[in-house]
């Protein structure tokens, strides 16, 4: 989804860790802006902006403008990015280009809504298979996130990726049969119907064991064979 918000950027002269680290001690990180045919360009940006895009709605979906000071103003997105694994702070990022002429492949969120029939009156569970589908579109007809009304579901039932309903140049990428939602029974409980399928049980064949009398007579018989 394409976002009015620009990022300032300022072209790095060099590469390295050591230069890494200076551009960091000036309160910024290192990033590389690629794609659309052209060559790659090493910046520095603040790791604030970055962090509030990442962490917006939108995520990773966010269309926003990087103005490369002394550069090129474009549309990109955040496709990677580099945390401390200890303090969780932003240390690198990667920037691609879009041509919001052509088509792109993402990962849209899928929420649900509603409270499942299944759960309220079978006393099953309502199990999230699937948070996310993949579709293709133009960039500025990427949605936000696809609901899903899990409302009707009873025990066993489900949605699938191929019920959501797609616009505009919107393409599904993701299996149709793919399942995003399922009401499933709890763990030690099974339905009428699941009882009445069951196998009836068989007897297991009785095993008589003989007497001590009886082995005796039996080895006695042995003998005077």
């Amino acid at each position: 989804m394409r976002k009015d918000i620009t990022v300032t950027a300022e072209v790095r002269n060099s590469r390295g860790k050591n230069e890494a680290r200076r551009t960091r001690r000036l309160g910024k990180i290192p990033a590389v802006v690629y794609g659309a045919y052209q060559d790659p360009v090493p910046v520095a940006v603040s790791p604030k902006a970055i962090d509030q895009i990442i962490h917006s709605d939108t995520g990773y979906n966010t269309i926003f403008n990087l103005h490369i000071e002394g550069g090129e103003n474009t549309p990109v997105m955040v496709v990677d990015q580099q945390v401390d694994p200890l303090r969780g702070t932003l240390l690198h990022a990667d920037f691609k280009r879009i041509d919001l002429s052509r088509r792109i492949r993402v990962a849209v969120p899928v929420v649900t809504q509603g409270d499942a029939r299944g759960v309220k009156t079978q006393g099953g569970l309502l199990e999230v298979v699937t948070r996310a589908i993949e579709i293709e579109c133009l960039p500025d007809e990427i949605p936000e996130h696809f609901v899903i009304d899990v409302t009707e579901l009873l025990i066993g039932q489900s949605k699938r990726a191929g019920e959501i309903p797609l616009s505009g140049s919107m393409r599904l990428l993701s299996s149709a049969d793919a399942v995003l939602a399922h009401v499933v029974a709890l763990r030690g409980e099974t339905t009428a119907e699941e009882a009445a399928a069951a196998p009836a049980p068989t007897a297991e064949p009785e095993v008589v064991k003989k007497g001590k009398k009886e082995e005796e007579a039996e080895e006695a018989k042995g003998k005077k064979k």
